[in-house]
């Protein structure tokens, strides 16, 4: 796919489906990209396609499947647009960390593909500002999906959290809540179901 150079090239492009629920559309929108009047597009459309077809498939569709519908809070970045979230102090890491991350679009410094999201899951939302611990949740995906990286925060009491999908993926769940470090790669192994006790089922593929 070519380089987005013109408006029906974007209404084309944020119409692509990558899934049942989920079209390219939803993870371009940015309040970088709004505020600084900056684009946020790929530099090459069929890599973010790419990876944003697993990020969607393979874990934001079972999510919305089992917990209900998911609020994207921040997803695809351009490199323009994660600079200058990084530059401007909007809690973006430097770019060389967010290549296979929220840009999606360039590899990372081994060559392979990824994509992060920020969502909320409003049924764990409600559940979280009642009391429940967040790792409930962290548990929960730690079980039943193949994440690469999970971040938490408490987000103005909303719990949002970065799920990633990697082609090699890492396992590490790690917060701004405590603790800090939850898991590190190569402790993958799932069995945490008393964290989680009351949790739906997944739902079915």
């Amino acid at each position: 796919m070519k380089t987005i150079s013109s408006f029906k090239a974007l209404e084309k492009f944020g119409r692509i489906r990558l899934s049942d629920n989920f079209f390219m559309r939803d993870f371009l929108y940015s309040e970088i990209s709004n505020f600084y009047g900056i684009p946020n597009l790929p530099d090459n459309p069929a890599r973010a396609i790419e990876a944003g077809q697993h990020l969607c498939r393979e874990l934001l569709e079972p999510l919305n499947a089992t917990f209900g519908r998911i609020e994207i809070r921040s997803a695809y970045r351009s490199s323009s647009v994660n600079a200058a979230g990084n530059q401007n102090g909007h809690n973006c890491a430097r770019n060389e960390t967010n290549y296979a991350r929220h840009i999606w679009d360039i590899p990372d410094e081994d060559g392979l593909i990824g994509a992060t999201a920020c969502i909320v899951v409003p049924w764990f939302m409600d559940r979280y500002a009642a009391g429940a611990d967040w790792r409930g949740l962290a548990y929960w995906i730690h079980d039943h999906l193949p994440y690469s990286e999970l971040e938490f925060f408490d987000g103005e009491g909303m719990c949002s959290f970065n799920i990633s999908w990697h082609q090699k993926p890492k396992k590490n769940i790690t917060s701004w809540l405590e603790p800090r470090v939850l898991l590190k790669a190569g402790h993958d192994t799932p069995g945490f179901t008393e964290w989680y006790a009351g949790f739906p089922a997944r739902a079915p593929r």
